[in-house]
């Protein structure tokens, strides 16, 4: 088995944990990768003279693996799989972020779950992901699609077209388009439903819509989503993932369908619900 580890670099624990991943991979024999920005930043707070992992850099966008150890929060997992949604390699995410809902194992329990993983104790789960056209096809996104104003204060006038048929015409803060695996994130706080990974649906939330009946809908994956801008002289920006941004302008079309290419997660144990329960009755905060 080859194995890639990506870690977020801004905090300390998670760069030392990604470390003694990496010994562990190493000692039971398996090729391993480290992200190149992650292994400059190990060598710095660690003290090592870089000879230790010089052997094991990879850029991300290069990583050929059969599996990926993602160490951080949903954001460092959405950053990871941007970089490898076209190769199917599965993803082991390591809580070091706030909620951490597309992570599966805590840091404590990180060295045991990939002896586990070593062992073949796992699965692995496909989600569906998002694609994007305006103008060209953009990036895939995992979670969402969010459209906003580009001046605060102001409201977007567009309109939903769901298969030709148009769904609603509205102003609103803005809208998303979410997958079910990001029915947890932005579209659950703007009253979106939580909807199981195995629907094979997509998400239409408005956010704060001046319309009393505009409500979250849920559509099929199979449909085409299109989104148009009514209001001249109003600009939009669509941000994927909360990656990449795409500027929208008046009477632009953006569409959205399922993508061909899916993400894959490793997982253990944990269930769907029991995610649910413990990542959201604290709404983000540690006690």
């Amino acid at each position: 088995m080859r194995i890639g580890v990506v870690a977020r670099l801004d905090v300390d624990e998670a760069v030392e944990l990604a470390g003694k991943i990496v010994d562990l991979l190493l000692e039971r024999g398996v090729e391993t990768f480290m992200d190149t920005p992650l292994l400059k930043k190990l060598n710095k707070i660690t003290g090592n003279n870089g000879k230790k992992y010089e052997n094991l850099a990879c850029g991300l966008a290069e990583m050929d693996v059969d599996m990926m150890v993602a160490i951080g929060g949903d954001g460092t997992i959405l950053r990871t799989q941007s970089f490898i949604n076209k190769k199917k390699i599965p993803l082991l995410g390591i809580n070091m972020g706030a909620v951490g809902f597309l992570t599966e194992i805590d840091p404590e329990d990180a060295l045991k779950a990939i002896n586990e993983v070593l062992s073949g104790n796992y699965v692995v789960e496909e989600r569906t992901q998002l694609q994007v056209w305006h103008n060209k096809k953009l990036q895939t996104a995992l979670n969402e699609v969010v459209l906003m104003t580009r001046k605060p204060a102001k409201m977007l006038h567009i309109q939903i077209t769901v298969d030709d048929e148009i769904v609603e015409e509205l102003r609103a803060d803005g809208l998303i388009v979410s997958t079910p695996s990001g029915s947890t994130a932005y579209s659950m706080s703007a009253g979106g439903p939580i909807v199981d990974p195995k629907v094979g649906a997509f998400i239409i939330v408005p956010i704060c819509p001046f319309k009393l009946g505009a409500r979250p809908t849920v559509v099929s994956n199979n449909s085409v989503i299109e989104v148009k801008l009514l209001r001249e002289g109003k600009k939009a920006v669509a941000v994927i993932d909360g990656q990449f941004e795409e500027e929208i302008n008046y009477m632009d079309k953006i569409t959205f369908k399922k993508a061909e290419n899916h993400a894959y997660f490793v997982r253990l144990n944990k269930g769907f619900y029991k995610k649910v329960r413990e990542k959201l009755t604290e709404g983000g905060i540690n006690p």
